[in-house]
């Protein structure tokens, strides 16, 4: 019996693919990146609302640089269905650090168009987290499945699979870092 074995060769460096290996048309990569855009400036947005308190969603005596709690008023009072005891149980000056970094990274990261992948996951898991907390599967709610929480998750995940960053982002010169070539996991 004869076994047959080819030459072990070292495998060639993944490449990355660019927009335009998976969004074919000019069109669509500039909706979705100015959906990134939009996206991402939402968390900025929040982000820099909670922090300064520009009167918007956060007055300027409630603003995180003024002693204020951004993520714990939600958590303690705005949190209700059967998860409601675990959300009044994390709500801690740590959940406000957390928050506030989870919203300045993802924001950045995702109207910067880098590290997309990074910034699906941690912006989708606190969208999943808010969606919990706020719990629409009760009566009265908008609409007891589908509201704006998995809206925003969807788009991050979408940006994150269309390589949305490399429309005007620095999505392809992020690619390019050997720190992310060996860590694709970081694209």
């Amino acid at each position: 019996m004869t076994t047959i074995t080819t030459p072990r060769t070292e495998a060639a460096p993944a490449t990355s693919r660019t927009q335009e290996d998976v969004v074919t048309s000019v069109a669509a990569r500039r909706v979705l990146a100015a959906l990134r855009l939009s996206t991402g400036f939402i968390f900025l947005w929040a982000f820099l609302d909670k922090t300064f308190g520009f009167g918007y969603s956060t007055a300027s005596d409630a603003a995180w640089i003024h002693g204020g709690a951004p993520s714990q008023g939600f958590l303690q009072f705005a949190a209700q269905g059967p998860l409601t005891g675990f959300f009044n149980g994390i709500a801690s000056p740590a959940s406000d650090v957390l928050f506030m970094l989870g919203m300045l990274g993802v924001g950045l990261a995702v109207m910067l168009g880098i590290g997309t992948r990074v910034a699906a996951g941690a912006g989708s898991l606190i969208m999943a987290m808010m969606w919990l907390a706020e719990w629409p599967l009760i009566a009265g709610s908008t609409n007891p499945v589908m509201d704006y929480h998995i809206i925003y998750a969807l788009v991050l995940v979408l940006v994150a699979l269309t390589a949305g960053g490399d429309t005007w982002g620095l999505g392809r010169w992020w690619k390019s870092l050997p720190i992310v070539q060996k860590n694709r996991w970081l694209i």
